[in-house]
Formats: structure tokens, sequence, C-alpha cells
């Protein structure tokens, strides 16, 4: 019966090489059943979250090429530099709040979440700054001056956006780490209404045009932010662990600094990399074309990838919570587990890939299904190691798209199979340090982050097991 309760038990078989773990089926099941409910509906907020741009570049594309051109280079510049940040940031949460609901802290999820709206909302401006010149920007990089223009526009319209998108990262986070998902979908659904209502109004009834299509996609995050506002506050759910704004949401506002900026750096310098194909698409015959297929491209990649995104956050938060309770071996399951179902999902959409897209641009029906899903296996458990983006997408990603579309001249398919390149390298060093891992350790700072000094001696007496990565 030991066997049976425990989660993960030695093999004494493979002691000799290192101490050996086995997961039996039962609790492999349960742990698949646990991240499934979370994974299904935050994949469904995740897509619906990101389809406000979506939607506004699809109306936007029936006002004809420049505006789709400009739209697509603008959004792409602003998730590359700013939504990103924001998720990166937002990102931190998964670790405070989900440890701090593990180890049954319910009044410092709140405080959490407050310190996470002030930081937020400081670097906002920076950010704001940034999209202000962003036309300037392109023209410099050697872009076509009149897309430019026009994406420099859609671009400051953009910046109303910023800050709701910011706080709705704060709040889902703040709810995700509860397992509190159903909110997130009702809300999130009928932001997604409104917002067509609204693009509809402004794009094609009243004829704003780009400015049109950037204002709707703020009117909806701030309308998404409300609501999610409202049901904090009054929702019995969240009594204890929403007491209303205190002193505290303004304390050690560098601690969340310290965590959350390399989680923002990297998914910035990975869209970032990303957003290096939309600019050298317009260096190519036709950049009109070039560029718009390429950011339409991105777009819908980027929709594609919400489906392991669900299944990385769901993992974050059951990692965070066994983690602040102090259950080091059950966090490694739920790693393993969700590496599994990964792979699962990338064979169902490398084998039905004509379904999921369907563009006359040769190489992203090929290229979707070898690596969209495969880089985010590991991408969602932890927000470190900025080193490997680096190398992964500047070092190796970016020159080889760059030596395979200018000097071997393959075209724009050169710019899709680099990047591939990139992608695959940083699978595989997320891989290799999710794997050597040292749970145990983590779980005692999991412990020692909630707790300060006070850390229970049931997790103390795990700092023995540091030297040996292998749990």
């Amino acid at each position: 019966m030991e066997q049976e309760e425990s989660i993960c038990s030695p093999s004494y078989a493979g002691a000799s090489s290192g101490e050996q773990y086995w997961c039996n089926k039962s609790e492999i099941i349960k742990e698949l059943k646990k991240q499934t409910r979370l994974a299904g509906p935050l994949l469904i907020v995740s897509f619906l979250q990101y389809s406000f741009l979506m939607i506004s570049i699809m109306f936007v594309g029936h006002l004809g090429k420049l505006s789709l051109a400009s739209a697509s280079m603008a959004t792409a510049f602003a998730s590359a530099t700013g939504f990103s940040f924001m998720l990166g940031m937002g990102g931190a949460l998964d670790t405070f709040c989900g440890q701090a609901y593990g180890a049954k802290q319910y009044n410092m999820v709140g405080v959490h979440m407050q310190r996470a709206m002030l930081v937020l909302a400081f670097l906002s401006l920076p950010i704001s700054l940034l999209w202000a010149f962003t036309g300037q920007i392109f023209i410099t990089c050697k872009q076509d001056r009149e897309i430019s223009m026009h994406a420099g526009v859609h671009a400051r319209w953009l910046i109303p956006s910023l800050l709701p998108y910011g706080l709705l990262q704060c709040q889902q986070r703040f709810l995700q780490a509860q397992n509190n998902t159903l909110p997130l979908i009702i809300s999130t659904g009928v932001s997604s209404l409104v917002h067509v209502l609204v693009c509809w109004t402004l794009i094609l009834k009243l004829g704003l045009g780009n400015k049109g299509a950037a204002l709707s996609t703020a009117i909806s995050y701030w309308f998404n932010v409300f609501i999610f506002a409202m049901y904090i506050k009054f929702s019995p759910t969240c009594s204890q662990t929403w007491t209303g704004f205190s002193i505290d949401g303004r304390k050690k506002l560098l601690n969340f600094l310290k965590l959350g900026m390399p989680s923002a750096l990297m998914v910035c310098f990975e869209f970032c990399a990303y957003e290096g194909l939309v600019l050298m698409s317009g260096l190519l015959p036709n950049p009109m074309l070039e560029t718009s297929m390429m950011s339409i491209s991105l777009n819908i990649s980027a929709g594609v990838f919400r489906i392991p995104y669900g299944f990385g956050s769901a993992v974050s938060t059951r990692v965070s919570n066994e983690l602040g309770a102090g259950n080091p071996r059950a966090a490694r399951l739920a790693v393993k587990v969700v590496m599994s179902s990964c792979s699962k999902s990338g064979d169902v959409v490398r084998n039905n890939r004509k379904s999921f897209i369907k563009l006359d641009y040769s190489c992203i029906e090929e290229i979707l299904g070898s690596f969209v899903l495969q880089r985010r296996r590991s991408y969602q458990i932890f927000g470190l190691h900025n080193s490997n983006t680096c190398r992964s997408y500047y070092l190796v990603g970016l020159p080889s798209a760059i030596l395979l579309t200018f000097v071997i001249k393959v075209g724009g398919k050169g710019l899709w199979l680099g990047i591939m390149c990139g992608s695959s390298s940083h699978v595989f060093f997320l891989a290799v340090i999710t794997m050597r891992t040292n749970w145990k350790l983590q779980a005692v700072k999991a412990r020692e982050r909630v707790y300060g000094s006070t850390v229970a001696t049931s997790i103390q007496s795990n700092r023995h097991d540091e030297e040996n990565p292998h749990i």
C-alpha cells in the first residue's frame, strides 16, 4: 500500500547509477485529469484574448493591402516590444500566487497581484513612449516609408491597450492560481463578442480604419478588466484571497521585479526574434506582399501556439501549488505529464496541419507541423535562462535565416527555415534544464519565498539532496 500512496517510489534496481523513481499509473492519470481541467479553460481564454488582435487585423484586411500591411507590422512590433513583455512579467505571478496559494497563505495571493499591477503600470510608460516612435523606427530599419508611416499611426492608437493588457495578466494569474477558471472563460468570451461588435462599428461603420482597429482592442481589453475586477471584488470564491487594496501591496516591489524581469526578457527576446523576420521580409522584392504574408503567418502561428500554451499555463499552476505545499515529487510528476501531453498535441497538429492553416505561402504549412508546438514544451515551466534564448535565436536562428534568405536565395521560405533552427535549439536547451532540475531544492526555495526565513522542518531536511539533481 505504501507504493500506491506515494507519487514516486524509488526503484532500487537502478540505485547503482543514481536514485531512480517510478510513478504508478493511478497517480499519472490523476495528475493528467488535474492538468486537463486547468489546460482546457486556459487554452480557450488564451486564444480568445489573442483573438482580439487577430479580429482587428481581419477587419482591417477589408480596407486594402496598405492598411493590412501596416496594421500587421504595427501589431507584430507591439506584440514583440510590449504585449510579450507584459505577458512575461505576469508570468512571475504563476510563481508568487501559485506558491502562496499552495502554502495556504491566501491573503498573500491578492497582495502579490497588487504588486504586479503597480509594477506593470509603471513599466507601461516607457513602452508607450517606444510605440509613439514606431514609424520612425521602421523607416530607420529601411522599411517601406508609406507602410512605416501608417504602421506608426496604428501603433500610437494601440497605446491605450497596453495597460489593460497588463492588468488582465495579473487578474488571470490571480484566478488561475486558485484553479478558478470558469469566470475566465465567461468573461473573456463576452469580451470577444463585444470586440467583434466594436470592430464592426469603428472600422466598417464609422470608417476609422487602422485607428478604429487599434482603439477597438483597447476598449475590449478594458471591458474585460472591468468584468474581472467585479468578479474578484464580489465573488465569495475570492473572499480569502482578495481583501481589498492594502499597504502591503506597495511593498517589496523590487522582489517582484527581480523575478518578473528575467521572465519578461526571455519572452521579449523570443518575440523580437520573430519580429526580425517581419523586418527582413520588408527587404525582399515586393515588400508589401511579403510583409503582409509574414505578419499574417506569424499571427496565425501564434494562434496555434495557444494549444501548448494552455498546457504550459496549467503546469505552471500545478508546479507552483505543489512546490508551495512542499511536494517536490508531485511537481516533478506534473512536468513529466505535461511534456508527454504536449508531444501528443504536437502529433495532432502535424497530422492535421492542413485543417489548421490554408495559406498560399509554401513554407508555413510544412514548418507548422514540425516545430510550432515543439518549442513550447518547456517554455512555460520556468521563466529563466535568457542566455539560452539569446543563444538559440540570435546566434542560431536569425543568422541561419539571413544566410538562407539573402545568401542562398531561398526567399521568404528561408526566414522560416532559419528561425526553425533557432527554435529547435531552444527546445533542446530548455528540455535539458528541465530534466536536470533539483525539485527538492526548488521546494525549499518556494517555501522560503512564501514564509521568508521560516521554513518547514520537513522541507529543510531535504537540503542535503542539492548535489543530486535527479530526484
